[in-house]
């Protein structure tokens, strides 16, 4: 499954900002062309410029059923909610500064929902503090429906001075029932300010503002094809205002500055199909239910496991929050990013998972909140639309299948073929899995229990036969997955507590002391005289060397090829995977109770000796986006490191060097246990060549460069050009690395999605001494 033609781009992040309606758009190009005019102005151009704005103003009235109050317009929803908030706080002051005389010690707060938007309780918090009210800010908890909590709002408005509600949520598209609210309100405090984020709220629901007690209700025209700068607040006829824009005293002094004429004429029209459905490019509420019933059943077909965040009767129809178990929010968005479909998501390339705080709110499953992704869509939405991105959906799990990342109930044709070696993540975590192709065989290391599945998953589609599944040490931080995949792919197999198989092989150097009861078994693991256990894949060995130190139980275990001679192992060594003892920037941390600094110094000098300074250290952790690492690129930029090596230091002063490094941890209840400590200094950035698309069509055209498509395998069969000569995912970056070990100096450009992952994986291999190789700034999104 490859495709190399462009395709066309499905947007379905409405909820984020929509396209402008090309109705919308030429008539804000004809007041920017025709009725140019200010509408402050007294001549006929200003007059006419005036009408617009007055017109604009009366639809918008009567779309959001305002027959009384004054709407005025604002650059956007964020200037909206500061005009309430301000206002609504400078006549609160005036009150506490009476109310403080009969009840000096009363205590006052400001309501929010849990799941407002960040807008909302962020200029709660700043007006607070610039206005001296010093108040105390209160979220009001939601239920797993997203419902506000009535009873903590009955129980606390009476002492709030203003609450702030959504019409409509923006990630969920749940809807709170306004008349229910309103009673439970007022019957608590009948004088408290009442704000309600009506911004996703907009055609998509009915509005009858005036028939409330709602204060303030901030709008936002970009949420619905207006350009982005145009936006309203409504202000109820009764409210306090106070101006936050002084000056001209243009919007009736209400708030000054030359009015958007041309946001103003492109809003218009769509209040006008708000007004005119008859005439309208906009679906009914029916409709659009069918589109979102329609993409729920595709994303259900296409992906067996995917779970909705939401309930569909109470929300708005052009909204979708859903999951897929097994996959975090940034694997499917940039699995739908390479299918052309634009969804959102609150992940970001980084190596600690982001979550969502409304759902978080919701009460939802971490993973849940973890693989967040929303899909919105507008009321301008067509059938044609819905079926090519139900199609495309079909499309993009099918890609999944391809590479081997869900299963499915029929052939897969072309398998994108798994063969040397995959390092999977979870946030900071490393597993490593380990193929060999010839003999269809395979081991795991560090195995994670979140990703069980997708290892399950991958030794079914690709057909291979598991060896082992080992640990590198008793994990502190995190259970292992070992046991869920031993039951199931080697349920007989005899192993010690690690997983270590117990009909593992032995090799013996010619002076081992094999046969010698005079000799401790850490005599016998001593650099010179050795017996070293090994189990085969394939024609390579996996040895275990035991490295005790950042635990009693720690182990390396080395993939090399064949060897008679423990010399020979830093020839034939391949990958040393060291759990925690060597990390990225760190060593591992040698203050548990099973630890042993002393221990750990003879185990670097061990590895040192075996492995050499440029084999490549695969750690049970990476903290900082590396990937991988060896001795040489760790002595560089770690002293300790380096002087125990080199036979600078003596154990007693690597002991207490070792225990000042450990003194930079800080384990707090509730998270994440670090396995190592990271100063700074051993984590400066490198400088990477960045190429933009002129100059990479430049290099290529002229200079001996490999482009290298570092995306997942999925994405790129979705879609790459035909300038990628090579497709070398990040999750087996450090195979390609230690295939390239020769190649050092040669031109690698990397490119991915954003560019994000290009420089990132750039950087990783710059330290390793591949000083060439550069990526395309901006990736494949400012390609074109």
């Amino acid at each position: 499954m490859k495709n190399h033609s462009p395709l066309s781009q499905i947007y379905l992040d409405a909820n984020a900002t929509t396209p402008v309606l090309p109705q919308a758009a030429e008539a804000a190009l004809n007041s920017m062309r025709v009725l140019f005019g200010n509408p402050s102005s007294s001549h006929i151009t200003g007059l006419k410029a005036k009408d617009v704005m007055e017109t604009t103003r009366n639809n918008a009235k009567k779309v959001i059923g305002a027959d009384d109050g004054k709407v005025i317009f604002t650059s956007g929803a964020t200037e909206g909610i500061q005009t309430a908030i301000i206002s609504a706080l400078v006549e609160a002051k005036k009150r506490l500064n009476i109310d403080k005389q009969n009840e000096p010690s009363k205590k006052y707060s400001l309501l929010y929902g849990a799941t407002e938007h960040k807008a909302v309780p962020e200029s709660l918090k700043h007006w607070n503090e610039i206005l001296g009210i010093n108040a105390e800010l209160k979220a009001i908890p939601v239920d797993r429906l997203g419902h506000l909590d009535c009873q903590f709002i009955a129980a606390e408005a009476p002492n709030a001075l203003m609450i702030c509600t959504m019409a409509v949520n923006n990630e969920t598209g749940v809807y709170q029932d306004l008349g229910k609210l309103e009673q439970i309100i007022r019957t608590a405090n009948n004088d408290i300010f009442w704000m309600v984020d009506c911004v996703q709220a907009l055609g998509k629901t009915p509005l009858k503002l005036a028939q409330t007690t709602i204060d303030y209700a901030p709008f936002s025209g970009h949420k619905l094809y207006a350009p982005k700068g145009i936006g309203f607040v409504y202000i109820r006829q009764s409210a306090p205002f106070t101006s936050i824009i002084a000056g001209g005293g243009q919007e009736s002094g209400l708030r000054s500055g030359t009015e958007n004429l041309p946001g103003m004429a492109a809003i218009n029209v769509i209040f006008e199909m708000l007004l005119n459905q008859q005439h309208s490019e906009f679906a009914d509420i029916n409709t659009l239910r069918g589109y979102q019933t329609q993409l729920m059943d595709t994303l259900k077909s296409a992906f067996p496991d995917v779970v909705f965040n939401h309930s569909i009767e109470n929300s708005v129809p052009t909204t979708i929050n859903f999951a897929i178990a097994g996959f975090s929010s940034k694997e499917i968005m940039d699995l739908f990013d390479a299918a052309n479909i634009r969804v959102s998501s609150g992940s970001a390339c980084s190596s600690k998972v982001t979550r969502s705080f409304v759902l978080d709110a919701m009460g939802l499953p971490a993973w849940q909140s973890e693989s967040a992704i929303r899909m919105s869509f507008g009321p301008a939405m067509t059938q044609e639309q819905v079926n090519a991105a139900c199609s495309r959906i079909q499309s993009a799990a099918k890609a999944l299948t391809h590479s081997c990342m869900i299963l499915d109930t029929g052939e897969i044709d072309e398998k994108q073929p798994v063969n040397g070696l995959v390092q999977l993540r979870s946030g900071s975590n490393c597993t490593w899995l380990y193929a060999d192709q010839q003999s269809k065989q395979a081991f795991i290391i560090d195995p994670l229990p979140e990703l069980n599945d997708r290892l399950d998953t991958l030794l079914q589609c690709q057909q291979l036969e598991l060896v082992a599944i080992i640990d590198t040490h008793g994990h502190a931080d995190h259970q292992s997955g070992r046991t869920f995949l031993a039951d199931k792919h080697l349920p007989t197999q005899q192993t010690n507590l690690l997983g270590w198989p117990q009909d593992c092989q032995t090799h013996s150097s010619p002076n081992s002391p094999k046969h010698s009861p005079k000799h401790s078994p850490k005599d016998t693991n001593s650099v010179d005289d050795v017996q070293l256990q090994y189990i085969k894949i394939g024609q390579q060995w996996l040895v275990n060397v035991p490295t005790p130190g950042h635990t009693a139980d720690s182990m390396s275990l080395l993939l090399c090829q064949p060897f008679t001679d423990i010399n020979q192992i830093k020839h034939q060594c391949q990958f040393a995977f060291c759990g925690d003892t060597i990390l990225m920037g760190s060593l591992g941390r040698t203050n548990f109770a099973s630890s042993s600094a002393s221990d750990m110094f003879s185990s670097l000098k061990r590895l040192h000796s075996l492995i050499g300074s440029n084999n490549l250290i695969c750690a049970s952790h990476d903290y900082n986006n590396e990937f991988t690492t060896h001795l040489s690129a760790e002595c560089g930029r770690n002293p300790l490191l380096r002087n125990t090596l080199n036979g600078q230091l003596h154990v007693t002063e690597f002991e207490r060097l070792k225990a000042e490094l450990d003194s930079h941890l800080c384990d707090q209840n509730g998270s994440e246990i670090m396995c190592g400590a990271l100063t700074d200094d051993q984590l400066n950035g490198q400088s990477i060549i960045e190429y933009n698309h002129q100059s990479l069509n430049a290099a290529l055209q002229q200079e001996n460069v490999t482009l290298i498509d570092i995306r997942e395998p999925h994405e790129y069969a979705l879609q790459h050009t035909d300038d990628s000569n090579e497709n070398v995912p990040l999750t087996r970056l450090v195979q390609f690395i230690q295939q390239q070990q020769d190649q050092k100096q040669h031109k690698w450009v990397l490119v991915c999605r954003s560019g994000s992952r290009s420089f990132i994986a750039a950087q990783a291999m710059k330290r390793l001494g591949f000083d060439n190789v550069a990526h395309l700034k901006g990736g494949y999104a400012l390609s074109s």
